[in-house]
């Protein structure tokens, strides 16, 4: 097994088992975290984000662990080699990652009678369900997540590149950042493999009561943040960034 895909595979299932494990810790009856609202969620999705991309980087990938990322950078450096590796190593993970956080709160499902909070800790929902808008929102958060971490690891403001360490935490900055600015609209997937994962896992696991896992809707962040991800890669490219 190579290195980039355990790599990518272990950081994305490391990301959403923080990232849903602090949903499922704010929504599930019950938790000691019930009720701890969306300033805990950012935070704690900001911190997985770092926590997911050391591991990532410390077992041999390049700590993309989202597809989109892979594509954005795939786009402004023209090498699409690994793409696939990468993309399967993170789907996998994600999925993996959201099945865990169900084990850990195994006896919580039962008590929450809200299938909606149920699904909310596995994949994401429009806050108001308007396609187009859930669509834009979904290419505007991940378009400034690949622009600027692109920035952030730019020659032009690090000529001798960034010190080691530095990076997993910039990004996780970032995420925390687009999430309280940008994610209120849709929950900001930004990632394909963090929401599809996971609703997958939500499809196939014995959630009692779980109720639909809004396929209708899963579209949205899968295209949305691939799409803002190539503009960004393409941005990238022009700018020579």
């Amino acid at each position: 097994m190579s290195s980039a895909f355990l790599g990518e595979l272990l950081g994305t299932m490391t990301l959403l088992l923080l990232g849903n494990g602090v949903v499922a810790g704010v929504l599930l009856k019950g938790s000691y975290g019930e009720g701890a609202g969306w300033i805990a969620i950012t935070t704690a999705w900001g911190f997985a984000v770092v926590s997911g991309v050391i591991v990532a980087l410390a077992v041999g990938s390049n700590g993309h662990i989202n597809p989109a990322v892979t594509i954005g950078v795939s786009v402004y450096t023209g090498d699409w080699s690994q793409t696939a590796i990468y993309v399967a190593g993170q789907m996998l993970g994600a999925a993996l990652g959201a099945t865990i956080v169900w084990l850990h709160y195994l006896p919580h499902w039962a008590l929450t009678e809200d299938p909606a909070a149920k699904r909310a800790c596995f994949c994401t929902s429009p806050a108001v369900k308007h396609l187009p808008s859930n669509l834009a929102s979904e290419v505007i958060g991940t378009f400034v997540l690949v622009f600027v971490a692109a920035a952030m690891f730019s020659e032009n403001l690090a000529p001798g590149g960034l010190e080691p360490g530095i990076g997993p935490i910039l990004v996780g900055l970032l995420v925390w950042g687009i999430g309280l600015s940008l994610g209120g609209p849709t929950g900001y997937a930004i990632n394909p493999a963090r929401d599809l994962g996971p609703r997958i896992a939500h499809a196939l696991l014995p959630i009692k009561g779980k109720g639909s896992s809004g396929w209708e809707y899963a579209a949205v962040p899968v295209v949305g943040p691939i799409a803002g991800a190539v503009l960004a890669g393409i941005l990238v490219a022009i700018l020579g960034l």
